[in-house]
């Protein structure tokens, strides 16, 4: 039996996503200053779009295409914070068992977010 969910913050994904852009905002305040209007940004700037693409999707749900688009649009933003995190190691500003551990949180998010859009009726408003 699947938990009543009212709102985009009692779902688990919308979790996962919201807990993650949170460790990245912490883990890139030690990122160089010079990174800061490029890596740091970047990678802020993705995670975070994670969660605000979710809440717009979770708005759009009378509507299957604008459902899925913006579900799509969270799936790819999760997909260039994984880049980002591979660039922040490859650069040494964050080492490979904290990338690895973030990494696989986004693996699950995306995961999540393919389930979503396999299958939108499952979550459209009727």
């Amino acid at each position: 039996m699947r938990k009543a969910i009212n709102s985009h913050r009692d779902l688990d994904i919308y979790q996962l996503a919201f807990d993650a852009a949170m460790e990245i905002f912490e883990v890139s305040k030690k990122f160089p200053v010079e990174e800061r209007y490029g890596l740091t940004d970047q990678i802020r700037r993705s995670s975070r779009s994670v969660c605000a693409n979710l809440v717009e999707a979770w708005r759009r749900r009378r509507y299957q295409a604008a459902f899925v688009a913006k579900l799509n649009d969270c799936e790819t933003e999760a997909a260039e914070t994984q880049f980002w995190l591979e660039m922040a190691v490859k650069c040494q500003y964050l080492n490979a068992s904290q990338a690895r551990s973030l990494y696989q949180q986004y693996e699950r998010i995306i995961g999540g977010l393919i389930k979503m859009i396999r299958h939108p009726s499952d979550w459209l408003l009727s």
